[in-house]
Parts: C-alpha cells; structure tokens; sequence
C-alpha cells in the first residue's frame, strides 16, 4: 500500500474549488473539512467531510469509511442525509487516490480522484450523477493546514 498522507494517515485537511451542476449556468464555490481518523484494530479509517458552500447555511456532511486496503485496492463507504449509505470501490497508486460508487437500485454513480501534487497537496476531480438526469461536477484542491502538518 502506497504512503499517502491524505485518507490513509491519521490527519485534517481543508480545501476548496468550483461545483457545477448541470441544472444551472454558473458554478458555486465550496470549501470542505476532512478529519482522518487513525485506523482501528482490523485497519478501517473513519473520515468525516463537511462542505460548505459559499452562500448556504448548511454544511453538508458525509462520513467515509475506507477498508480492506490490499493489493492497491479497497471498498469506501459513504453515508450522508440523502443517500443513506452506499459502497464503492477504490484504487491507490504512488500519486492518485481515486475511487467509484455504481449503486443501480438508486439510479446513482459517481467517482472522485485525488492527485498528489510536488507540494503535497492534492488536486481533485468528482462527478456524480442521479436517474433523474442530475449531474454534479466537483474541482478543486485539498491541502493540510500548516497547524496540521505540524502535528498540533
């Protein structure tokens, strides 16, 4: 298993991009939260995100779990208000971090890639879509607060 800082290290990192959905003609500005957990006893990491976006009240928030890391593969789950909880598969190498939901009863599909960058930091793309013909494409970038990397 490759040594990525973000998801597999026990760490926070902050972020923020562009949304947009297909329904509208501008993009929204968000900014999102991650908290890693360390691993428990048989290796599953917790991750919670929280996504704000700019000019809602609300914070969404999803809740990631990361297990069976072998092989440069592993299963996530994310559960959220309005998905419930569904699972996915992902892959790992030296730079990406990348993984995928198809959940046909639910009509939903989606991934998300994160890209290692020189820096640190990771660059990162998603793309969801729903049965009824909504998609949501997500850009931006994800960096770890200089508190963080200081370990405080």
């Amino acid at each position: 298993m490759y040594n990525h800082p973000f998801i597999l290290q026990p760490s926070a990192w902050i972020g923020e991009g562009k949304i947009i959905l297909n329904m509208m003609d501008e993009s929204l500005s968000f900014f999102t939260r991650w908290n890693v957990s360390h691993p428990d006893a048989s290796g599953r990491i917790e991750c919670l995100q929280e996504v704000q976006i700019k000019g809602l009240s609300e914070v969404m928030l999803n809740q990631f779990l990361f297990y069976d890391l072998f092989h440069n593969n592993f299963t996530v789950d994310l559960e959220n208000q309005a998905l419930g909880r569904v699972q996915g598969k992902g892959v790992v190498n030296e730079k990406v971090i990348a993984w995928e939901f198809r959940v046909a009863d639910l009509g939903f599909d989606g991934f998300e890639f994160y890209e290692r960058q020189p820096d640190g930091s990771y660059l990162m793309r998603a793309e969801y879509s729903s049965s009824d013909q909504f998609r949501t494409i997500i850009q931006g970038k994800v960096w770890q607060p200089a508190t963080a990397k200081r370990g405080t």
